[in-house]
């Protein structure tokens, strides 16, 4: 059991170290574009891109998840890996050059669709381009986890990044390019990832089957609808707050305020959601060929139901340590001359509670998803993801216009904790076992006391909220001792070696 834990936290902390530092660099360009463009640019900037994580789900269909599978099964039966990488290249290369050509051709039409003018059909366009890339690069990424190149995968990972920050800096402070260089800024560092990932199609070969095609199809499909709907949770609110009427804007925030403004600032803070998304992505990474390779070990539910309570109590400490500390760094005057937002930004921070206990809902889902795929089940996917999108939504049309952003950030939430509870529901049924929901319950509610905590005493302060979180982690040690003995036994031998 420890010796496949281990396994499983060594990929975690490759891909995690490099997940973390390509975020952390990317992440400078919050600040930079808060500061350097108009909270205007930011909302443009912040429609475009949610609206490309959508269409990336359309340009993949499902493609990455299904070549891991397939690929994973043929290497098991000591099949020719090379036919299925091949074939799922050529399926991607045609179908995302095609989508392309139309975004290029009705991109003032697809400006219009989502809020903006015809005017900015310049930047749809970038976005066409980033789509092509993302899509072409989709199967080599994960060719490299499948086969466990996790460093070559890290190297790519993090020089793409590094392009996209250097080249962003470049453009918009030395050669004052402003939002164009953003987007060119991406598309450069797309190139590189690129240009490193080359190796990986050394195994290509001008063989296409049919067959191999429908059975990636068959798996990967039901994730298109899944995953716009599963993104949809999460990006639903940038498109509700673009259509905020004047009026509403004026009674919640006064005047001066526009819907794209709205976005901007809404987009910038949610932003440091990174905080718990870095984790739960890394995670994903490790996660899904690691519980395809040990689905037939005699332990795999007990292993699962441990992996499950250890990531979600992660995901509930940096949720609790990140809606106590990340304001205070926000609001600080660094040097006397640098926010890391400006003060505009500020009137947003109120969503940062909803945002953070959100991703902990995402992380029981990620988890729970390994019960469906390893059954083969997908087809309860969709309806998990269209109950969480349409409670999204549901929830994002009603509150946004009367608390605004706000609103929006406590649909995220809703959602999330719906699409948790109808995985759980569809994995437990088609996989059974034994997760400790109550002791998982019963943190969840510890750390929202916790943090309501200071508000209620009616004193804040940092030494306040350094005793809570110590406290919350002796809580943690309490409830769950067996899987804190596994961690530290972990980190022992992480500190041996």
């Amino acid at each position: 059991m420890l010796d496949k834990l281990k396994l499983l936290a060594q990929d975690t902390v490759i891909y995690g170290t490099s997940t973390i530092l390509a975020r952390g660099l990317n992440y400078l360009l919050v600040p930079l574009y808060a500061n350097l463009l108009n909270t205007f640019e930011n909302g443009v900037h912040a429609l475009i891109y949610a609206n490309i994580a959508l269409a990336n789900v359309l340009f993949a269909y499902g493609m990455e998840t299904s070549y891991l599978k397939v690929a994973s099964d043929d290497a098991r039966s000591g099949g020719d890996s090379s036919r299925c990488f091949s074939t799922a290249i050529i399926s991607l290369f045609l179908t995302s050059t095609v989508f392309t050509a139309c975004i290029l051709f009705f991109a003032p039409g697809i400006a219009e669709l989502i809020g903006l003018s015809a005017n900015q059909k310049e930047f749809i366009r970038y976005a066409a381009v980033i789509l092509w890339l993302d899509a072409i690069l989709v199967i080599p990424f994960a060719d490299l986890r499948l086969k466990r190149k996790a460093i070559r995968f890290a190297i790519a990972r993090v020089l793409g990044v590094v392009a996209v920050v250097v080249t962003a800096f470049i453009l918009i402070v030395q050669f004052k390019a402003g939002l164009k260089g953003a987007f060119l800024a991406n598309i450069a560092g797309s190139l590189i990832s690129l240009l490193i990932v080359l190796p990986v199609f050394m195994q290509f070969r001008r063989f296409f089957s049919s067959g191999t095609l429908h059975e990636m199809l068959r798996i990967g499909l039901p994730y298109v609808p899944t995953g716009i709907a599963g993104l949809l949770v999460h990006l639903i609110d940038r498109n509700v707050l673009i259509r905020m009427r004047p009026e509403d804007i004026e009674r919640i925030y006064g005047t001066g305020y526009v819907p794209s403004d709205i976005v901007g600032i809404y987009s910038r803070v949610a932003a440091f959601g990174i905080l718990i998304q870095l984790f739960i992505q890394v995670f994903r990474f490790a996660w899904q060929p690691f519980f395809l390779q040990h689905a037939g070990d005699p332990e795999a539910r007990k292993l699962f139901r441990h992996v499950l309570s250890i990531s979600t109590v992660f995901a509930m400490v940096i949720a609790l340590a990140g809606t106590f500390f990340v304001p205070d760094l926000i609001r600080h005057h660094y040097f006397d001359r640098l926010y890391i937002l400006p003060p505009a930004y500020w009137i947003g921070l109120s969503i940062l509670p909803w945002i953070f206990f959100s991703y902990i809902f995402d992380m029981i889902s990620t988890n729970l998803t390994a019960g469906i795929l390893i059954t083969g089940n997908t087809r309860y996917l969709p309806v998990v993801t269209f109950a969480g999108a349409g409670v999204t939504t549901a929830v994002c049309l009603l509150l946004v216009p009367v608390i605004g952003m706000e609103g929006a950030a406590i649909s995220i939430l809703a959602g999330t904790v719906v699409m948790s509870l109808c995985m759980g529901y569809f994995s437990l049924k088609v996989y059974p076992n034994r997760y400790e929901w109550w002791k998982l319950l019963l943190l969840l509610v510890t750390g929202i006391v916790f943090t309501r905590f200071p508000v209620l005493a009616g004193t804040q302060g940092l030494w306040l909220e350094t005793v809570l979180t110590g406290c919350y982690l002796g809580v943690i040690a309490v409830v769950f001792r067996k899987e804190a003995g596994y961690v530290v036994k972990l980190l022992g031998s992480k500190t041996n070696s």
